[in-house]
């Protein structure tokens, strides 16, 4: 079993009910699903950009990313409906957790001028967004290899109901607040 499942199951559950009085443990929160996101908006001129993004994203969550296509036309971009302009990963189960311990332990340490992450990207429903600036602070990317340096977002999706409920519950994982 996954180190953050255990931590999850032995600590944080406990320490979640007692603080919110929860009477089942099945209203405890939990970590539903991490779906990273790529944006890649050189792939309407450049289908190599999106593969390249592709490439990384997948070395990076260990799961074979899929595409993302333009809702609508934007004429102003010269970009078509259906067309792809990025990719995403959305990780369960083991690979979440997984991916998680790798995101707090080694990868968010590397950032320089890290001071931790910012309290206020919760969406009101328990949901956490994390957006990063670039690839090169995984430890699986390779720096000669990159086409082009592009930021992701990290979305933690949980069954919390408040942002206060998620916050306790992404920081009894080890998310690095900013005090």
């Amino acid at each position: 079993m996954n180190r953050l499942k255990e931590k999850y199951l032995n600590e944080i559950v406990p320490s979640l009910r007692e603080k919110y009085n929860y009477t089942s443990i099945m209203e405890v929160p939990k970590l539903d699903k991490i779906v990273v996101n790529m944006g890649v908006g050189d792939a309407a001129h450049n289908s190599k950009m999106l593969e390249a993004a592709i490439a990384d994203l997948e070395a990076i969550t260990g799961q074979k990313p899929v595409a993302t296509t333009a809702k609508k036309a934007i004429a102003g971009f010269k970009l078509r409906e259906g067309q792809a302009i990025g990719c995403k990963v959305t990780l369960r189960g083991e690979n979440m957790y997984n991916f998680l311990d790798k995101l707090i332990s080694i990868t968010l340490p590397r950032v320089r001028d890290f001071r931790g992450i910012s309290s206020k990207s919760f969406d009101g429903r328990g949901n956490y967004t994390l957006g990063l600036t670039e690839q090169l602070i995984f430890s699986e990317i390779e720096y000669d290899n990159v086409v082009k340096v592009r930021g992701m977002d990290i979305v933690f999706v949980t069954t919390a109901h408040t942002n206060e409920e998620a916050h306790d519950l992404l920081k009894g994982f080890g998310m690095p607040f900013k005090k």
